[in-house]
């Protein structure tokens, strides 16, 4: 029986040294969980410039890098906040999905922030930024609906161009211009809102 016990703790201790020593890529979910603040417990999805956003941390380099590694550095950025350095754990939530055979009609986009279901999603071409937000499961009880961003990098020049919608304002009858059509690599970000938001 002890052998058994034995074998058993051997490889658990195995598969999470495994997972530990991932190297993570673009469209990875990690969870962080940090143990003297709860309040900032969430997941983060590898964005395709290979980083991950946290608060009090800003951008941490993911892709290409350990598990471990990216614990560390969330740790090391986090403990200017905190009396005594932070106790972080960063565990895998979610793969990114392999890639599609039949990739020439979709795309693959990423949502983040207050939305049912955040993270990568490989939707077909033509689909606009209100379809693909449909898609997510629709807001949190949280979500910003007035300060909703569409990031997308200009294949010109490289940099980030982030496209910014009130959706609250279709509600008061307002002219809403939603219907922009989404390019592969496009990041949709729906943040919380403010406290008297």
């Amino acid at each position: 029986m002890r052998f058994l016990l034995a074998i058993i703790a051997f490889f658990m201790f195995a598969t999470a040294s495994a997972a530990q020593n991932y190297i993570l890529e673009v469209g990875d979910v990690v969870n962080v969980e940090v143990l003297e603040d709860a309040s900032l417990n969430r997941n983060a999805l590898v964005l395709p410039d290979g980083n991950i956003t946290f608060p009090f941390a800003g951008s941490v380099k993911a892709a290409g890098r350990s598990v471990t590694d990216v614990q560390n550095s969330l740790q090391s950025a986090l403990a200017p906040n905190f009396a005594t350095k932070p106790t972080v754990f960063v565990s895998i939530s979610q793969l990114a999905s392999p890639p599609q055979t039949n990739s020439i009609n979709t795309i693959k986009i990423y949502v983040l922030g207050e939305v049912n279901q955040p993270g990568e999603k490989i939707i077909d071409k033509g689909l606009n930024f209100l379809q693909a937000l449909a898609i997510t499961g629709g807001f949190t009880n949280f979500a910003a609906t007035k300060r909703v961003q569409l990031r997308r990098v200009d294949p010109a020049t490289g940099q980030e161009v982030v496209y910014k919608f009130n959706l609250k304002a279709a509600g008061n009858g307002a002219q809403m211009s939603g219907n922009a059509r989404l390019r592969d690599g496009d990041v949709i970000l729906v943040p919380e809102r403010r406290l008297f938001e």
